[in-house]
């Protein structure tokens, strides 16, 4: 009873001592990853069916509900892993801005260019998407401006991107009805009520499914020899943006791309609001890897700059830009491994 009420609190590294021998723990890691796997694959899929469905019944455009609740939902598990990593300080802080920016080019460099390079995404609504482009550049901007500077993120920065998110919250709503509206409300399945308790309820699936893989991952990785600065800014940023990417591939499938669409500018949005912000409000972050963060810095700007224009000036999506983007992951995934060493 007490190591599974270890494994219920989701604590697999407090989990690991109750065995012995390191093939057992290696073993125990794979399972508990491919579980973490499974619930994020099952959390996503319903996710998405519960946030169209909202969609529909009030009339919201399936663009503002990925960026707003779609996103607020599958970014928790970087708010989770960024915010326990900078309280239990030693490298935390470095984790915390590596997890947030590592993020934002895996969400834009790989997530969406898969979803642009098999299914370009078309009529993108401009009204829905301008605002939040500009919220966004202007806190990377300013946020990596800080971090080159002083090296690091205080308490009054968090206290600046947490009210910008109460900003981001408040305009999601008030000009929601401005925007352009989805179509066939009267056509969905299901209440309003049970697709909110769906959302909560998955949300939950995909908080635990990400804890999982990212606990059982990085011990894996670590076991494997893969560098510790190297696991913030790719292996744990994968892992923490499964659930995007699981909700991207759903919502492609399904043929809500703009849902995708919204979802990734929304996560991104919230990384740097809610995933830098929270930590450096309780504590303040440090960033001692410098170099590191400056290539992710300058990567994340290039890829949300390069997702973002075609929809600005066409309102749709290609297939070069996800060719494009991919080719960009990998070259940064590659230097920060050289980089590592």
């Amino acid at each position: 009873m007490e190591l599974f009420g270890k494994l219920f609190a989701i604590d697999f590294a407090v989990a690991q001592e109750y065995f012995t021998g390191t093939s057992t723990r290696f073993a125990l890691a794979v399972v508990f990853f491919i579980i973490g796997l499974l619930l994020i694959m099952l959390g996503g899929d319903k996710f998405v069916d519960a946030s169209i469905t909202i969609s529909k019944k009030l009339g919201i455009p399936e663009i503002i509900v990925g960026a707003t609740i779609v996103s607020l939902g599958t970014t928790l598990p970087e708010v989770l892993v960024s915010t326990t990593a900078a309280v239990s300080g030693g490298t935390g802080g470095d984790m915390a801005v590596g997890n947030a920016f590592g993020s934002i080019v895996c969400n834009t460099a790989l997530i969406a260019a898969i979803t642009q390079l098999f299914k370009p995404t078309k009529n993108v609504s401009v009204s829905s998407i301008g605002w939040r482009s500009i919220l966004f550049f202007a806190t990377y901007v300013i946020v990596s401006t800080i971090g080159l500077i002083t090296g690091k993120v205080n308490f009054m920065v968090g206290i600046g991107l947490l009210l910008a998110f109460c900003l981001y919250a408040f305009l999601s709503i008030k000009l929601s009805g401005g925007e352009d509206s989805s179509e066939d409300s009267e056509n969905s399945d299901g209440s309003v009520i049970t697709a909110v308790i769906t959302l909560i309820v998955c949300a939950g699936i995909l908080f635990v499914g990400a804890k999982f893989l990212v606990n059982c991952g990085a011990s894996i990785a670590e076991k494997l020899g893969v560098p510790e600065a190297v696991i913030s800014v790719t292996f744990i940023a994968l892992g923490t943006s499964l659930p995007e990417l699981v909700t991207a591939v759903s919502s492609m499938v399904k043929g809500y791309a703009n849902v995708s669409v919204g979802n990734i500018i929304g996560a991104n949005t919230l990384n740097l609001l809610l995933v830098i912000g929270i930590p450096a409000a309780a504590k303040g972050i440090s960033i001692s890897e410098l170099d590191s963060f400056k290539v992710t810095a300058f990567t994340g700007l290039v890829v949300m700059l390069l997702f973002i224009l075609p929809f600005v000036v066409k309102k749709k999506g290609f297939r070069w830009q996800g060719g494009l983007l991919l080719l960009i992951y990998a070259a940064y995934s590659v230097s920060q491994f050289v980089m590592a060493k």
